[in-house]
């Protein structure tokens, strides 16, 4: 079991395999590496607190919760780097950014992760298949 504090969950406790290691980091934030996935009450919307910043937490969401028309097509190295053997471990999450009653999704850059093995990548995106934003 890892222990850990949050700044906005407290004292957290999670198994080693719940872990999601993102070895480069994210975009901005090399040394943030280790994280998990928070439910957010009933909703799709879930919390990705990081365990090595404990100010750090992202609210993110499954594509298909803002849009159904994003697509990604996952470039060879990716599916190597995350040892992806199966499309079905395949996890797709954005970073969502409440502004107002506007929540305005991160296409370009999409958090790919196995379910496998728990590996992770922020890709950045050219050209993202759909743009989206919800206003309240």
């Amino acid at each position: 079991m890892i222990k850990f504090s949050s700044s906005r969950f407290g004292d957290l406790e999670t198994k080693e395999e719940k872990v999601i290691n993102f070895s480069e980091g994210l975009v901005g934030l090399p040394d943030l590496k280790r994280f998990i996935v928070i439910d957010h009450k009933d909703t799709p919307v879930k919390w990705l607190q990081s365990i090595d910043d404990p100010d750090m937490a992202f609210i993110v969401a499954s594509p298909d919760t803002m849009t159904s028309e994003y697509s990604i097509d996952l470039d060879k190295t990716v599916r190597q780097y995350l040892q992806l053997e199966n499309d079905n471990d395949l996890v797709v999450l954005l970073i969502l950014r409440v502004s107002g009653e506007d929540v305005i999704a991160n296409l370009q850059g999409p958090l790919i992760i196995n379910a496998q093995n728990m590996r992770g990548i922020q890709i950045v995106l050219e050209n993202p298949k759909k743009s989206c934003q919800k206003t309240g």
